[in-house]
């Protein structure tokens, strides 16, 4: 497989495509949150911390916290991975039973660069994908926002949803991650050789991105056809349809249920015409499909549209500061990839 990642913007025939635009120049351009929709009990086991942390990635986290309190990385519990340059906020838990932290482990934590904003006992450990949505705030600059049509293009993304691609990042540097997949699928997947499942993601993503460019091309995208299965907006129910009739379509025009794409694995595939979207998949890449299939990893859905939830625009002298919030496991840069032009979203 010698091509990159499909990246097909929704707004290019209404508006052309986007000129070009800067974001992330500095971490302070990126702020993320992570929202969960519970609070830890003041008990147990876990101690919780809500951090902040600058140019770092998660898993830099991860280390200091198990050196510092004197665990394993299996003890340290995060739901979901926050990018590297950025500020994000998140929530850790450390598995100390019948033990504190180290009196000094905000003052060593400050020291590394990374602040405890709370924290808190809890009986269990934090799993992944357990947070609700990701607030944004991000700081885009250049041609594109001095555009004419740049609000309108906002304005657009605001109604009608915005293309649920997995991001660039997903792929590393020219699509490295995508090549290391492939090989390791073609002789074979084993956890030893992807222990954390990252090179099995990253080929589900690929497929689902190419799926979700499919529709985008026919205008199905954000339209049920028969035989889909629909995701409710906010949550991750989902239902299969037979058929199609105006409630649904309706439905789907008011952004309350989204069709989804499959993240390949084993497992019932879809029927009528959905099916012709999967079968296309197989086709043009039948050796990554059979891969994920021999893998065993279980056949999962994605919604294909993310609604922004919350979102604001605010004009500053030379910059435009976005807001919003995005259901967990989607990505702002799908979103900064439908209003400026910049080499990670080419």
């Amino acid at each position: 497989m010698s091509k990159l990642p499909s990246w097909q913007r929704r707004l290019d025939d209404a508006f052309g495509p986007p000129k070009p635009g800067q974001y992330r120049a500095q971490p302070e351009d990126f702020l993320v949150d992570e929202h969960l929709d519970f609070t830890p009990e003041a008990h147990g086991e876990h101690l919780w911390l809500r951090l902040e942390k600058r140019n770092q990635t998660t898993l830099d986290v991860v280390k200091s916290l198990s050196r510092l309190c004197g665990v394993t990385p299996r003890d340290i519990g995060y739901s979901g991975m926050k990018d590297r340059i950025a500020v994000t906020r998140q929530w850790l838990s450390v598995h100390l039973p019948g033990r504190e932290a180290p009196d000094d482990l905000a003052a060593s934590l400050a020291a590394l660069g990374i602040k405890v904003l709370e924290q808190a006992r809890h009986p269990r450990k934090l799993k992944r994908g357990v947070h609700r949505t990701n607030g944004f705030t991000l700081r885009l600059t250049g041609e594109a926002i001095q555009a004419d049509d740049f609000e309108n293009r906002w304005q657009a993304l605001c109604r009608q949803g915005v293309p649920n691609y997995f991001g660039p990042q997903r792929f590393g540097p020219e699509g490295r991650n995508l090549h290391r997949a492939e090989a390791l699928l073609a002789r074979g997947w084993r956890k030893r050789d992807d222990r954390q499942g990252m090179l099995l993601s990253t080929a589900r993503s690929f497929l689902f991105n190419e799926l979700l460019s499919t529709r985008l091309a026919d205008g199905t995208w954000d339209q049920p056809v028969a035989g889909d299965t629909l995701m409710l907006d906010g949550t991750q129910s989902v239902f299969n349809v037979d058929s199609v009739d105006e409630s649904l379509i309706s439905r789907a025009a008011e952004l309350d249920v989204h069709p989804t794409g499959v993240l390949w694995g084993v497992g019932d595939k879809d029927s009528e015409d959905a099916a012709s979207y999967e079968a296309q998949l197989s086709q043009q890449y039948p050796a990554l499909c059979a891969g994920l299939e021999q893998s065993g990893v279980k056949r999962a859905r994605r919604a294909l549209r993310m609604r922004l939830t919350a979102p604001q625009l605010t004009w500053e002298s030379d910059a435009v500061l976005l807001s919003f919030a995005l259901p967990r496991g989607s990505f702002a840069t799908a979103v900064i990839g439908e209003l400026i032009h910049h080499p990670d979203m080419a």
